[in-house]
């Protein structure tokens, strides 16, 4: 019941919140006018990521006040190092930061993570021991929270496209972590679940407000963080509940790589914006909006299934498994866009 509790919490605290949001994004002009790369012919307020922050803090020290969570480091990392996340992205929403600015920010903050125990220190090995890492922890650390960070920032190009892949992440997370009598992780996990189911209300198409940088990069802040959360804690639970992020978020990690070798290998800059996405393709292939984004949906809970599975099943069948899906699904994707991809 004290998940269901959560949940609900969440859930009503950030649903009740966002037309406040959508008040306050339009008073201080924290909107998202229509440009060159947008999909979207109406401007729309961008703060919607401060309901999510809300929603989630709210129901956190709600717990921490019943004595349910403890104020810990890694309660201290997840709360104070999320509210620096949003307002990083906040500023980048007003102000439209340059890409570097935020990846050193962005190092800043993981390196706050990291001494609060938030690193990682085992990788999951399908077919034997886990294996740790040893001096390679922060980096692998850094390059891990960088990469979550900015493949939900990238993806979030659809409405609803990002808030419903990472309730979905989060949703899995839970449940794994229950599995592995991770209270702490599951915690967060349904709270944020919640908060996105609620906010999806009015996010999905046609949507009233947006993630902004703030909500994109605060939703990818909680999932890196979770996945490695008190790993010198849970030792055998982190190394796996690391692997379910990694299995579950495949399609905006592929996204984020495509971007990464497609920007490389036409322009100068690494951080240059374009509409080549796998969803801009997907449009592009006369999809409609609402297709694609349950395409996005559908997929993200095929592989959070199968992540799900390394929890029940003989870790190496799952991932055979694992394998044969994904190269099914890269020649299907490769051949629907390699000619835009590579011309």
């Amino acid at each position: 019941m004290i998940y269901i509790g959560i949940f609900l919490l969440s859930f009503l605290i950030t649903y009740f919140i966002v037309p406040l949001n959508c008040k306050l994004s339009n008073k201080f002009g924290i909107i998202d006018y229509p440009r060159e790369r947008s999909i979207h012919e109406i401007a729309t307020p961008k703060s919607g990521g401060f309901s999510l922050l809300v929603g989630l803090c709210i129901t956190q020290i709600v717990l921490l006040l019943l004595g349910r969570n403890e104020f810990n480091n890694l309660f201290i990392g997840l709360i104070g190092g999320g509210i620096i996340v949003f307002v990083l992205g906040l500023l980048d929403d007003i102000f439209d930061l340059h890409a570097w600015q935020k990846i050193l920010v962005e190092i800043i903050i993981v390196l706050f993570m990291a001494i609060l125990g938030f690193k990682i220190e085992l990788i999951t090995n399908p077919f034997g021991p886990s294996i740790t890492v040893g001096p390679l922890s922060i980096p692998l650390t850094i390059i891990w929270f960088l990469l979550i960070i900015n493949s939900i920032n990238l993806i979030d190009g659809l409405d609803g496209l990002a808030t419903g892949i990472i309730a979905i992440v989060s949703l899995i997370l839970g449940f794994a972590s229950i599995v592995c009598s991770n209270t702490f992780i599951a915690y967060f996990s349904f709270s944020i679940f919640g908060s996105c189911l609620a906010f999806l209300r009015y996010n999905f198409y046609p949507a009233k407000i947006f993630l902004g940088d703030a909500g994109s990069l605060y939703l990818g802040f909680n999932i890196a963080a979770l996945s490695v959360a008190g790993n010198t804690q849970f030792k055998g639970t982190t190394a796996m509940t690391m692997l379910i992020p990694i299995v579950v978020l495949s399609l905006p990690l592929i996204d984020t790589f495509l971007a990464i070798f497609r920007r490389l290998k036409t322009s100068n800059s690494l951080f240059q914006a374009d509409k080549n996405h796998l969803h801009h393709k997907m449009l592009q292939l006369g999809l409609s909006y609402k297709t694609v984004v349950l395409i996005g949906y559908f997929l993200t809970s095929l592989f959070g299934l199968i992540s799900f599975g390394f929890l029940l099943v003989d870790k190496r069948i799952v991932f055979s498994l694992l394998i044969l899906l994904g190269v099914i699904l890269f020649i299907i994707f490769y051949s629907m866009v390699r000619k835009e991809f590579f011309k």
